[in-house]
């Protein structure tokens, strides 16, 4: 079990947001902390900390006015600690190198693979012939629908119609290094984590996987290591003190 930070960057800012409000229209979405700091002023600190394996998320899309100056804070983030960091948001087979050579040491990909609604493996096997297993991450994050995990897309927005269940993990895990999965039902509440997603993670715990979504306290991170039994990785947003939270970066470190 490890913790593996984050940088979201939104409308251009390193921000902490609601998951499930983000939206397209306006580029919108609730806030609980916008940044006054870069991107890679969290890299270079992340850096000090040795905290290797952390994700640098691009909440907007690609057609937003805002894009690239989400891309140009993640590329400052990317070479201030190369091949340290993750980097997911508009990934395609045909983008993916260009990530990597700005200091990324994998990629976080959902919509390119899940293409209307359905898993695309010609697009998987195309982003692996690019960079290969080994620089790969799946975002399989997902929201509760009639007491099922499905497999979200395009920030969270669009259901697919794949659920997320074990025979999901194991087919995909032989295409990937690893997995992030945000519960957005609960992603930037901090009203506590998913008890149910992650005892499904632990239990097809193969290659590693970061959880996140609804951490508020020091207690949920014990949880995650109790119920994931020590093998499901965790990130904090909001309710680290980076992010204006209650939980101290340096406790978490220590602890965990």
């Amino acid at each position: 079990m490890e913790f593996r930070p984050c940088i979201d960057i939104h409308n251009g800012k390193v921000k902490q947001i609601i998951g499930g409000t983000l939206t397209d229209d306006n580029d919108f979405a609730e806030e609980n902390f916008v940044s006054e700091r870069r991107a890679a002023d969290y890299a270079r600190l992340y850096q000090k900390e040795g905290l290797r394996g952390g994700h640098v998320i691009l909440l907007n899309g690609k057609d937003s006015p805002y894009y690239k100056e989400d891309l140009a804070q993640a590329s400052e983030a990317l070479g201030a600690w190369r091949d340290a960091l993750q980097i997911g948001g508009g990934v395609t087979a045909e983008n993916a190198a260009s990530f990597l050579d700005m200091g990324a040491s994998h990629v976080i990909v959902t919509s390119y693979v899940f293409s209307g609604g359905e898993i695309r493996y010609d697009r998987m096997e195309k982003l692996l012939s690019e960079i290969g297993k080994e620089h790969l991450v799946l975002d399989l994050s997902c929201r509760k629908k009639d007491d099922r995990y499905f497999v979200v897309t395009d920030r969270w927005q669009k259901y697919t119609s794949q659920p997320l269940d074990g025979s999901l993990l194991r087919t995909l895990g032989s295409y990937c290094d690893e997995f992030l999965i945000h519960a957005v039902n609960v992603e930037g509440t901090g009203t506590g984590v998913d008890k149910e997603l992650l005892a499904l993670l632990a239990a097809e715990n193969r290659i590693p996987v970061t959880y996140a979504g609804g951490i508020g306290k020091m207690e949920d991170i014990q949880t995650i290591r109790d119920i994931g039994r020590n093998r499901v990785n965790f990130t904090v947003g909001s309710a680290l003190d980076l992010f204006g939270g209650p939980l101290r970066l340096d406790e978490i470190v220590t602890k965990f």
